[in-house]
């Protein structure tokens, strides 16, 4: 064990002096640093050690593991400064085993991979819960400005055509018009807003119906016509998936409203090989997917694929100059259509 671990292993004499150090441990640190007998008296490995986690610091030297026999030290956060990989994290143990010689061994294992999986663990679950917040608060908005702006504006528009039946002067009629003119326009864009910021139809009926709605408004405002196709049957998904794919479609339908220049978009929802998949086509003016300048900022692009991430999906965007862009997602699911874990 003690050759051949991949553990590092260092044995320590009464005087903190290192007496003896397995092969790992001499790949980590250079053995000639701590032959004995320093001439300023100072303990070498001081200068390989950058402290310990504490309950208090994230690094420090207080009640030092060498220097604190009554304090547990089989289990914590220790950080070296390596030869040739700089300062590294380890899980460390430290152990008497002769009490009466006096020696203890420090037992070390690498922690940089459990720490940079923790922290990816850690950004996908904050970036999960900002992208849920961020639903939530659209929901709530869109809510607020359908059930409540919106009527305002609507009972406002009723009371203003009552008053055009009444006998009112030619002139304040004609403003009354104006008026009216006005307040529907505002009532058209609150609604829109209402739907864009998030469908109800999205948690009331699912990605068809959701889909169908955004479409009509794209054709309405823009002109454009979406060819869509979906065969799902009727599946419903969980929550986050859903908004997930109705946001990577939402997006893609921009781009190319934005820079493709194109009269016909082609969407297809469907399901192949337990995976629930969206392809967004067109034929329009494509671009480079490689230059490092996109047309935009490119966080539209990013924000797709990060969100594909949060439900295990993945997204693959291709494009070439003149010859269109195609955005396809794919979410895994179970048999029954169910989300995989």
């Amino acid at each position: 064990m003690y050759g051949h671990s991949a553990e590092a292993i260092i044995f320590f004499d009464r005087d903190n002096e290192v007496i003896a150090m397995n092969p790992t441990a001499e790949q980590l640190l250079d053995p000639r640093m701590f032959r004995r007998g320093q001439p300023d008296g100072n303990n070498a490995f001081c200068f390989a050690c950058r402290g310990y986690t504490s309950e208090e610091e994230p690094m420090t030297c207080l009640d030092c593991y060498l220097s604190n026999p009554l304090k547990d030290f089989s289990s914590f956060q220790l950080y070296l400064e390596t030869k040739d990989r700089g300062l590294v994290p380890y899980s460390a143990g430290f152990h008497t085993v002769d009490e009466q010689a006096g020696i203890r061994v420090l037992l070390l294992r690498d922690l940089t991979n459990h720490l940079l999986t923790q922290q990816t663990l850690n950004r996908n679950t904050m970036t999960k819960s900002i992208i849920k917040a961020q639903e939530d608060e659209r929901k709530r908005i869109s809510r607020e400005l359908h059930d409540s702006v919106a009527q305002e504006l609507v009972s406002s528009l009723v009371d203003l055509r009552v008053l055009k039946y009444l006998n009112v002067q030619e002139d304040a009629l004609q403003k009354i018009r104006q008026t009216e003119a006005s307040l529907t326009r505002l009532l058209e864009q609150i609604r829109n807003l209402s739907v864009e910021l998030r469908p109800a139809s999205l948690d009331d009926l699912g990605l068809e119906a959701a889909f169908r709605s955004h479409f009509k408004w794209v054709e309405k405002n823009y002109g454009v016509v979406v060819r869509f196709n979906a065969e799902l049957g009727g599946l419903r998904f969980n929550n986050e998936v859903e908004t997930v794919v109705y946001r990577v479609c939402q997006e893609s339908l921009l781009n190319a409203l934005k820079y493709a220049d194109v009269d016909e978009i082609t969407v297809r929802l469907y399901i192949a090989d337990r995976k629930l998949e969206l392809v967004v086509e067109d034929r329009g003016n494509g671009f480079d997917v490689n230059a490092r300048d996109p047309k935009g900022t490119g966080l539209g692009l990013y924000g797709m694929k990060e969100r594909a991430e949060l439900v295990n999906g993945e997204i693959v965007i291709t494009s070439e100059p003149g010859k269109g862009t195609t955005v396809l997602l794919k979410v895994p699911v179970g048999p029954d259509g169910t989300v995989s874990p």
